[in-house]
């Protein structure tokens, strides 16, 4: 049983997203027990960390969703989140409460499935792994899942996560074997990125180098990576596509 929260103010998109579930449950067999929230307070306010899917509108009259998000990513980091809306320019702001997508209105059951089918695969195979890190205090403990990236700078590593930037001691070498099985790839020297944050890739034509996007950030792909790096993205999104 996959249990789904539905937050959406429209209720002809509640309706057509209802109709969208039960198609999938018919298609593929699996089994939803979905609850219904009419507006982003609803469901933040006394939140309590009992769904495995989130499907959030954004534009709601009294809570929006991204402030809801925020609101629950504070009891509840694993649940799965995908905004669905029709401003694309809050996309990049959903990173900052860890949302693995979004699909666009109007909504096509073709996109939505995807997205559903996406969000059902990276909740089952979600295993948390940890990183202990030495920072100047001592030490901290940080969610690999939310690292978008990690480089070299001045001796230092500067981890890149979706609560802000962590200093710390030690190797890259040493980083990207702890995070070897987590989906992370080293694209130079002096930087290792979370596949899972890839938005796009910049250059590569000519003489021009090639740069990767992670989660806002430009990265930049040493030429001798290039291609590993374009097939170890490729076979990232192959798995969580499945």
């Amino acid at each position: 049983m996959v249990r789904i929260a539905l937050v959406e103010d429209d209720e002809a998109y509640q309706r057509q997203l209802m109709d969208y579930l039960a198609q999938y449950e018919r298609e593929t067999g699996e089994n939803f027990q979905v609850s219904v929230f009419s507006d982003g307070d609803e469901i933040a306010e006394n939140y309590a960390a009992r769904y495995d899917i989130i499907l959030m509108d954004i534009e709601m009259p009294v809570m929006d969703g991204m402030r809801a998000a925020e609101q629950i990513r504070k009891v509840d980091e694993e649940v799965v989140i995908i905004f669905i809306t029709n401003m694309p320019q809050f996309v990049m702001k959903g990173y900052t409460v860890d949302a693995l997508d979004y699909v666009l209105k109007p909504v096509s059951y073709f996109s939505f499935s995807q997205r559903i089918q996406r969000a059902i695969t990276r909740m089952h195979k979600r295993t948390e792994k940890y990183l202990m890190v030495q920072v100047r205090s001592g030490m901290k403990k940080l969610r690999a899942s939310q690292i978008t990236w990690v480089e070299v700078q001045n001796h230092d590593l500067i981890y890149h996560t979706l609560q802000g930037d962590v200093q710390s001691k030690g190797t890259l070498a040493d980083v990207e074997s702890n995070l070897s099985d987590a989906g992370f790839f080293r694209c130079s020297k002096c930087s290792l990125v979370n596949l899972e944050y890839v938005d796009g890739i910049n250059g590569g034509d000519g003489m021009a180098g090639t740069d990767a996007i992670v989660a806002g950030a430009s990265v930049q792909v040493s030429r001798a990576r290039k291609k590993p790096f374009l097939d170890a993205l490729n076979n990232y999104i192959n798995e969580v596509s499945k």
